[in-house]
This record gives C-alpha cells, structure tokens and sequence, in this order.
C-alpha cells in the first residue's frame, strides 16, 4: 500500500519538478545570452532602445 502512495507522489512531482527546473534553465540561457551581446556590442546606440 506504501508502494502506491510512493508512485502516486512521484507522478505528480515530477512534472512539477520538469516545468521548475526547465523555466530555471531559460532564465539562466537568457541572462547569459543577453549578457553576452551586450559585451559584443558595447559601442552600439540600440542597446539603449532595449529597455
């Protein structure tokens, strides 16, 4: 009976956990990617048109 909860606990965790740790993963390519044009481009006039 303990092995059902156990199953039934982890198949609802689970996509949680995914959906979590994906949206963390962007955020972190994001602010790499934004912070890595931005070094590219530091003479660029359109980088005060991004905010």
């Amino acid at each position: 009976m303990i092995g059902t909860y156990i199953i039934i606990a982890v198949l609802l965790l689970f996509p949680i956990g995914f959906l979590v740790s994906t949206t963390i993963a962007a955020g972190v390519i994001g602010w790499a990617l934004q912070s890595n044009a931005e070094m590219a481009n530091e003479d660029s006039e359109l980088l005060d048109c991004n905010y």
